[in-house]
This record gives C-alpha cells, structure tokens and sequence, in this order.
C-alpha cells in the first residue's frame, strides 16, 4: 500500500509510534498532580522551569529526573528548592537533547564549531540516549533537507503539510528523491571520525541502554521507585516528549512565525519550538546561516544549546565556533527580510 505521495507506507513505524504514544499518554496518568505540557512548554526562564518542577510530587520527580534526586531535594523539610537546585534539575533533563541539538545538529550535521574527544564522546552518548538515529543517519538526512528544502528530496518536506513533516514521513519510505539526490552529496567527513563510526556500530544496543534500560533502572535501584512507574515515566514520556519536540523544529517552524532574515524561504521564528528544543526555534535565521554555531543571532535570550557550547568553550573542549558577522546579518535583513526585526 502506498501514501498519499506513492511512497510505501511502513506499517511497522505506525505501529510502534502509536504504541509508544499510547504508552505516554498512560504515562501522564501515572503523575496526576503534574502539569507536565506547562512544566516543559510553558517556562520562558530555566529557574522558572526549575521552580515549577517541584510542582510534581517526590516519586515523579524521582522518576522524570533520574541521578539528580540529591539536589531535588530541599536541605531541611518544608524548605523549598534552592536557585542552584531548580537549573541544576533543569539542566538534567536537558541533557539528552544535547545529544540531537548540540551533537547531531550542530557540531557533525553543520560542523559550526569543533569538539575534542571527551565532548564527542559525550555527545555521542547523548544522542543514542534521544533515540533519533544515529549520528550519521540524522546528520545525513540533515544535510539533505537543507540543501533540497521544502522539495520532494527533503526528507521532511513541510510543503506537504502539517502532519507528513512532523511525524508521517516516519510511517512511509523515502521519496525516491531523497535518495537519488541525497547521493549526491559528501559525507565522508562523518565518517572520518571515530566516534560517529563507533556509535553507528553499537548504535543499537546502545540505544537499549541509554534510552531504556538506565533511565528505568536507575530510579528502581537508588530510590526504590517501582520499575513500572520508572519505566514509564523516565523512559517512555520522556522520549516521547523528545520526540515531538524535534518532530515540531520541522513542522510548526517551517509553518508559523516571522521571517526577519528572509522572506523568501518558508522556515520561521518560533518561540514555542525555541522553548521546547533548547534553541533550535530560531529557523529563519538557522536556515539564512546555518553555518552559525549559535542557529540564532546572539543576544537573543532563550538558547541553552549555545549557553553549553560557550561554556565547553570557556572549558577547552570547543574550538573554532563559526558566527555570522553582525554586518552580515544586517545587510541581509534589509535585504531579503520580512522587516519584523
């Protein structure tokens, strides 16, 4: 059977997508006092984030924040959470899409800055925790949809709408564009390095591990949370959210916003996806300089991916971080942008 574009549809994506959605909305049941949709969408500040996180009772904390449960607890009883405790908590649940945002997208699928060994290596990690294909795939298919945008040789073409760029280009094979002019391209680069070579060949088992397996067992070994509630609610929602946090970078910031940069071209300025994917929001810019290890004109202030590269800068496990000149940017703007900024 095929979609709507001739592409085979593949049942087995559909299935265990639905499954895996399902299993997340079973999950929310398991945490009934938590506003989870306003903890992880709503927060325009980290400590906001961070304070609106002890919202949820210890179990869900426990179980959402594995390997944190120390400092998520306050130092004397009724006390409530300290500044450094809440971003200290925020930032570990931001690690794993460190793994896409800082990993797969900026350092190997733009090469804006470069990593030395321990940084790859954690990075790397990182994204088998999210789970989004391994470091080649993802960057692959990456540089693909930037040099073919919004055509039928982008895997996640936007032009066939909401629902095909957010998740039903999972549930079909790949246009025969995608391949054929995907071809065309170069990515021995990816592969010259060892540590994307070493995680495509363990990529499986990996993800076993760290998306699955350490988030549940964790919780259950430490703090005595049931591996049900553990399973769940650190490994099931949690990916999912993922996921859909990704998924909307394509979709909702190919459709809704402004065009500051460049009118010409359908990715916009969303604030709702910066929010959500740490950065990744700011599309008109990233898709005008995607060369930009920032994907965002500096001094905008929502961009933790950027705070992370800065700061593995500031440590000595960063070089060569690749900006768009100011005059750059501006000259552009008047040129070609919608005049919102």
């Amino acid at each position: 059977m095929a979609a709507g574009g001739g592409q085979a549809i593949v049942w087995r994506n559909v299935v265990l997508m639905g499954l895996l959605h399902l299993g997340a909305v079973y999950a929310l049941s398991l945490v009934p006092r938590a506003q989870l949709l306003t903890l992880l969408w709503g927060s325009k500040q980290a400590s906001e984030f961070g304070d609106r996180l002890f919202m949820l009772d210890e179990t869900a904390q426990m179980s959402l924040f594995p390997g944190v449960a120390e400092m998520l607890q306050p130092a004397e009883k009724g006390s409530g959470p300290s500044a450094m405790e809440s971003k200290a908590a925020y930032f570990c649940f931001l690690m794993t899409a460190l793994g896409v945002t800082a990993g797969a997208h900026r350092l190997w699928s733009h090469r804006s800055y470069k990593a030395k060994l321990p940084l790859r290596i954690f990075l790397a990690v990182a994204n088998s925790m999210a789970f989004q294909n391994d470091i080649y795939e993802w960057s692959r298919d990456h540089r693909v949809h930037h040099k073919y945008s919004e055509t039928d040789a982008d895997p996640h073409n936007a032009r066939r709408g909401f629902f095909f760029s957010h998740i039903g280009w999972l549930f079909v094979r790949k246009h025969k564009d995608v391949i054929e002019k995907g071809r065309k391209l170069d990515f021995t680069d990816l592969l010259d390095d060892p540590v994307v070579r070493f995680q495509r060949k363990y990529y499986k088992s990996s993800v076993v591990l760290m998306c699955f397996v350490i988030p549940t067992v964790v919780p259950w070994y430490l703090w005595g949370e049931s591996l049900w509630n553990a399973y769940f609610l650190a490994s099931i929602l949690r990916y999912t959210i993922s996921l859909n946090v990704t998924w909307l970078v394509n979709s909702a910031a190919h459709m809704y916003g402004n065009r500051p940069y460049d009118k010409n071209i359908n990715p916009r300025q969303n604030t709702f996806v910066t929010l959500g994917a740490i950065g990744e929001g700011f599309h008109n810019y990233h898709h005008t300089f995607p060369f930009d290890y920032s994907a965002s004109e500096l001094g905008l202030k929502f961009n933790p991916t950027t705070w992370f590269i800065d700061f593995m800068f500031w440590l000595g496990l960063v070089t060569e971080r690749k900006q768009a000149p100011k005059e750059m940017i501006q000259a552009r703007k008047e040129r070609t942008g919608d005049g919102s900024a």
